[in-house]
């Protein structure tokens, strides 16, 4: 999606890693960190590092940690851990530190890809692994705390399709921190817009929390360190109170007061992110202006329902460090205070509504080529979603961000580090942020439907290795998607499932090149790697909202007969689809500065067409 002139700017498993982590990772990461001695002052920090009594203190992903008596590095017990599907297998515990002072962090492990670090520094989070560690084997790290840094998070984990791993005598060392206390209940617990199943929650942190604890009825019915989280598997029309409380290593604080929510009738569904049955997405320039003008969050229309905060962007196309900031006053004259901006988001999401951060953009190329990429943009994004309080993520990687290293030629096992590290920071993400993450992508058709065609650089060579790039990164994260809103515009001609060429501008595009993602394609027309069929709950339709903001627009007739024919199966022309999908999610514009240039066009058909 483009600034300036008329144009917008498994689960990953890898039960055959070959050169995954071979080529890009092992250079960066593979190798065993030198850390300084410790101080003869310094002490073990860690409690219960050679998991003597059990799992005390440690907490392991989706119940994936034991303990047990062989093989063991020292003692009589070791933490064995079994990676599962979308799960890593996780286990970590929170320490208390000093601000600004240096620590080392060791275990003994063993097994294939075997990761051990530190998050929360304060400073630049650590990590380190090795690839194969056929008996015990010694990993070190180091990192200096920040200057307002009280506690950290040090953890292991495995890497997904891998059999479990071994940890032993895990220590971190370095000055003691001062006594922790309990931290205080959280306030201004608030529900967002509940579905059928699921109901979306937020919260204000509490000074000192490492994580909170979400309740229903008194139950606890989850885990999570952010401060939103979405409760799903609820009866349709159903009423429930949650509460919320805070933890740390001193204890847990007392609940919040508790939020009354009545589920929905229909529609929706699970792991939606807590959308509406039919939404209207639209992107904010908010760190820069062009000729449609600057929006203030607080003047977006209550028509969207999910604000995309454009762009954020990297420091250097390889260096995985994305930085956001609102439009400078000299180029928007009318721009609010961060202050204003952040408590406009509040209310917007107060009101039912998503608001992510936007990653890329036309300028804003990001290639993850290393690990310390990889590690640089978690740890980035995650600073960014955190100050603004954000619901999530969209991936609006363009130009030449993504592409296939030659040989990589199914998309259902990458083998290119860009895409790997790509799919293993968004995993990282969503482990971190949990259920409630929202997760969006706004891929060209270059990316996803000319993969029908033609994928990366071809079996003999010569081909565009950009095509098709985006389809190993939907389909490992497809578990993880709340919505995929391919950008049917600024795009060439492409062939669809009638193998025709469909040109965009009017309804005959958007009803062909939706209908493959919603009915799945071979990739490179071959066969045996059918590309599966997405979710239509996961699927919205991406467009120009005004003929300035993009070539390819399409008048609000023609999108309404797009909208009929592929949720009524009427008005679809010469085009026959592969179904009717009444759950088709909604639309997607670029933009909502766009729109509100030309007098809100966009959103009020939309809000014709779906009765809001």
């Amino acid at each position: 999606m483009e600034r300036t002139g008329s144009r917008t700017g498994p689960p990953v498993r890898l039960s055959r890693l070959t050169a995954v982590l071979s080529a890009g990772l092992l250079a960066a990461g593979a190798l065993v960190a030198t850390a300084p001695a410790a101080g003869a002052a310094d002490a073990d920090l860690a409690r219960n590092g050679g998991f003597e009594a059990g799992l005390d203190g440690w907490s392991c992903t989706g119940g994936s940690g034991t303990t047990v008596g062989t093989p063991v590095h020292g003692g009589t017990s070791a933490l064995k851990a079994t990676p599962a599907g979308s799960d890593n297998a996780r286990c970590s515990q929170t320490v208390t530190v000093k601000p600004d002072s240096a620590y080392t962090l060791g275990a003994w492990v063993q097994g294939s890809y075997v990761y051990l670090g530190a998050s929360g520094t304060g400073t630049t989070d650590v990590s380190t692994w090795t690839q194969s560690a056929g008996a015990y084997r010694q990993l070190t790290t180091s990192f200096r705390t920040g200057p307002t840094t009280t506690s950290v998070t040090v953890y292991t984990h495995g890497w997904y399709g891998i059999p479990a791993y071994y940890a032993d005598d895990l220590t971190l060392t370095g000055p003691g921190g001062g006594p922790v206390a309990v931290p205080a209940a959280p306030t201004g617990l608030r529900a967002g817009t509940a579905t059928a199943s699921a109901v979306p929650l937020s919260w204000t942190a509490s000074a000192g929390a490492t994580g909170y604890r979400v309740y229903r009825g008194g139950t606890k019915v989850l885990d999570t360190t952010g401060t939103s989280a979405t409760v799903t598997g609820l009866a349709a029309s159903s009423a429930y109170s949650f509460q919320v409380s805070a933890v740390n290593s001193a204890g847990e604080s007392a609940k919040s007061a508790a939020v009354s929510v009545t589920t929905a009738t229909g529609g929706g569904g699970g792991g939606n992110g807590g959308l509406p049955a039919h939404a209207l997405v639209g992107y904010l320039h908010s760190s820069f202006a062009n000729g449609s003008g600057y929006t203030r969050m607080a003047d977006v229309p209550d028509s969207w329902d999910v604000i995309n905060l454009a762009f954020g962007e990297p420091t250097s196309v390889t260096s995985g460090d994305i930085r956001f900031s609102l439009c400078p006053v000299a180029e928007c004259p009318n721009v609010e205070s961060e202050a204003e901006f952040k408590a406009a988001i509040k209310a917007k999401q107060a009101a039912g509504k998503k608001v992510l951060i936007s990653i890329g953009g036309q300028n804003g190329q990001v290639q993850l080529a290393s690990t310390a990429a990889r590690d640089a943009f978690v740890s980035s994004v995650s600073k960014i979603i955190d100050t603004y309080g954000l619901d999530g993520l969209d991936i609006d990687f363009e130009g030449h961000s993504l592409s296939l290293a030659t040989g990589d030629t199914d998309f259902r096992s990458p083998t290119t580090p860009v895409i790997v590290n790509l799919i293993s920071a968004v995993k990282s993400l969503k482990a971190k942020y949990g259920a409630g993450f929202v997760l969006t992508m706004a891929p060209e058709t270059f990316f996803v439907q000319l993969g029908y065609q033609y994928y990366g650089s071809g079996p003999w060579g010569g081909q565009d290795p950009r095509a098709g790039a985006y389809l190993p990164v939907i389909h490992a994260l497809r578990d993880d998607l709340t919505l995929l809103h391919v950008q049917d515009y600024n795009s060439g001609s492409i062939m669809g499932l009638d193998n025709q060429y469909h040109s965009m501008g009017g309804a005959d595009f958007h009803i062909a090149m939706t209908d493959m993602l919603l009915t799945g394609f071979p990739v490179a027309g071959d066969q045996s790697k059918v590309f599966p069929a997405l979710r239509p709950e996961q699927v919205a339709i991406g467009l120009p909202a005004s003929t300035q903001a993009g070539n390819g627009h399409t008048s609000p007739a023609e999108v309404t007969k797009a909208l009929d024919c592929l949720t009524k199966g009427t008005s679809c022309g010469t085009y026959r689809t592969h179904g009717t999908w009444s759950g088709l999610r909604g639309l997607m514009a670029w933009s909502i500065n766009w729109d509100r240039f030309n007098n809100g066009e966009f959103a009020k058909n939309f809000d014709a067409y779906f009765g809001s």
